[in-house]
């Protein structure tokens, strides 16, 4: 932390450093949240409207308490006591004075809105619980969590809130932490950016946040509890610092810095239309990741020549229930319909690790290690099938393929090729036409599959190299924890050979190969793969011009060998050093 001057009054000025996940400068205002409910706001209530806010707190408690009543009154002779006891703690959480009175209190001396006032008081019990030696009383945060969201959604039906703040283009989020499924609740807001204390820099939160193409910082590590609500902060999602209560001068400069990267941003939107290729006349196909079907109007504003990776486990997530086949069905055909012919590669259900849903949370002690991706679907048959039905109704309406995840064994291939047969029919059955050379592709993502490529992929009609999973897979690094940050090198020796070794591989192979992990859309690494034989990346939208930028300036003859040297390289400092060459 480094203090600053800051003339402006307004506080201590002082610096955070952290990693940047997502570039360019935001400057705007501080919004502190919850990481239970990101949705909800938190603004000032004008004095005269405070016993208004009292009287809407109050009957969304009051509203809460009966729906418990009623459910302990409705519980079947023969049911569990278990249930009768977990409702009854939740009606002893809900009347004690620390939900019941304190977010009042909060209300009426420091003029918050209800929501906030009650999840303010929430993450204070939350972090109580967890300082508690005893793993039983621990736990019972989740249970102050569960019932402070019953009363949050109650207060959705208790009369209109006062407006939240309408700047929030303004408005940077500052959170403990967030999780992919909050994360993608940003898509349905305008913030200017945001910054969290925990995460990695290819952290699923992460990888989110550079989708949405806003600034943003993770792994602060004290940001959140450091930070007041409304101070000015300056993200620099660059250089990954967070400039707090900045002084004149450096507003300054920064507004000065962020004019000259929209600039080239501007400049960037010129190459939509350009052909995608070498200087040499080599073709490169660059298509976009997509984690929800409205995000495919931003791969086309980018010129993307397909969708080679659409993250279907996000249509999960947020809910209390599984999507059905037709709700699946209609997300997969619009998005098959948007692109007009172009292809759609639907990743099925990567859950597990950072990703979960409610009601099929499997993912055991280690999740990263455990029960995810194509393990937890085959584990789960009917989730699965029906998964595999939708996407097989979907592909008459478009070119689909279907991409496995997370391969290591040769037979979840051919249990994922019996489960696709036996989708198709039942589809035939019902005489529900699809495409019936639906292609099949596997994803590289452990090294396990990059070293038996031939006998993994003998069955397999592409392959699609998933760099983010590799290099943590390779490297034994948790890609979430922030701890080990440092040590997450995509220019490691092993794994260089890996990437090389696949591309080469499925080359002889005659099988096509794409890389769609965040390596795809960093541009320092676009001539690298180039020089090892891809020729098609899959990135996120907000990335596709910068790659199409270094495709166009790049002559595949003078990039081949120098690529090999650093493919090479026994010293990552060396890989490095050689790169920067390669990109000089």
């Amino acid at each position: 932390m480094k203090p600053a001057e800051n003339p402006s009054g307004v506080g201590a000025s002082f610096t955070l450093h952290g990693a940047g996940v997502s570039g360019g400068i935001a400057i705007g205002q501080a919004h502190l949240v919850s990481t239970a409910r990101l949705e909800v706001a938190h603004y000032e209530v004008a004095p005269p409207e405070i016993e208004a806010e009292l009287e809407r707190f109050d009957r969304a408690i009051a509203q809460v308490q009966g729906e418990l009543a009623a459910l302990q009154a409705s519980i079947p002779a023969g049911a569990p006591a278990e249930m009768k006891a977990i409702l009854s703690l939740h009606a002893m959480l809900l009347n004690d004075a620390n939900l019941s009175t304190v977010p009042r209190t909060l209300i009426r001396n420091r003029r918050c809105n209800a929501e906030w006032a009650l999840t303010l008081q929430m993450d204070y019990l939350a972090s109580q619980f967890e300082e508690m030696e005893d793993p039983y009383l621990r736990e019972r945060k989740q249970d102050i969590v569960q019932v402070v969201e019953r009363v949050l959604k109650a207060m959705l039906g208790t009369g209109h809130a006062p407006s939240a703040p309408s700047h929030e283009e303004d408005l940077i989020v500052v959170a403990h932490d967030l999780s992919p499924a909050d994360m993608i609740l940003f898509k349905q807001h305008r913030y200017a950016g945001f910054v969290t204390d925990l995460g990695g820099v290819t952290s699923h939160t992460a990888i989110v946040a550079r989708s949405l193409n806003i600034p943003a910082i993770v792994g602060l590590h004290h940001a959140r509890s450091m930070i007041r609500e409304g101070e000015p902060v300056i993200v620099d999602g660059r250089e990954g610092v967070l400039i707090v209560n900045p002084g004149r001068q450096v507003l300054d400069e920064y507004r000065e810095r962020s004019r000259l990267l929209e600039i080239e941003r501007q400049k960037l939107k010129r190459l939509r239309n350009a052909r995608s290729a070498t200087m040499d006349g080599a073709a490169v196909e660059l298509q976009a990741n997509i984690e929800l079907p409205q995000d495919v109007e931003e791969a086309r504003e980018a010129g993307a020549a397909g969708i080679g990776l659409f993250r279907s486990e996000f249509l999960f997530l947020n809910r209390d229930d599984l999507p059905s086949e037709d709700e699946q069905f209609e997300a997969y055909r619009q998005v098959a319909d948007a692109m007009h012919g172009r292809p759609v590669t639907i990743r099925t259900l990567d859950l597990g690790a950072d990703k979960s849903i409610n009601g099929a949370d499997r993912g055991g002690p280690n999740p990263a290690l455990g029960l995810r991706a194509i393990r937890f679907c085959l584990a789960e048959p009917q989730m699965f099938l029906t998964q595999l039905r939708a996407i097989l109704r979907a592909s008459r309406y478009g070119k689909i393929r279907l991409l496995i995840p997370m391969l290591a064994h040769a037979h979840e291939v051919e249990q994922t090729l019996a489960a696709v047969r036996h989708a198709k029919e039942m589809l035939d059955g019902q005489r529900i036409p699809y495409d019936r050379r639906i292609a099949i592709g596997g994803m590289v993502e452990v090294p396990a599959a990059a070293l038996s490529l031939k006998y993994l992929a003998r069955d397999l009609d592409f392959l699609s190299i998933g760099t983010n999973d590799l290099i943590q897979y390779t490297l034994a690094i948790d890609r979430t924890d922030d701890a080990v940050a440092h040590l997450y090198d995509p220019l490691h020796p092993a794994v260089l050979q890996l990437v090389a070794q696949t591309i080469r591989s499925a080359k002889r192979a005659k099988t096509p190969v794409a890389v769609c992990g965040e390596m795809a859309g960093d541009a320092a690494m676009t001539r690298l793969l180039l020089g090892f034989g891809l020729r098609e990346f899959s990135m996120h939208p907000a990335q596709l011009l910068a790659i199409k930028q270094q495709v166009l300036r790049t002559r595949l003859k003078e990039v081949e060998e120098l690529a090999a040297r650093v493919g090479r390289a026994h010293d990552p400092a060396k890989a490095r050093a050689l790169l920067a060459k390669l990109n000089a």
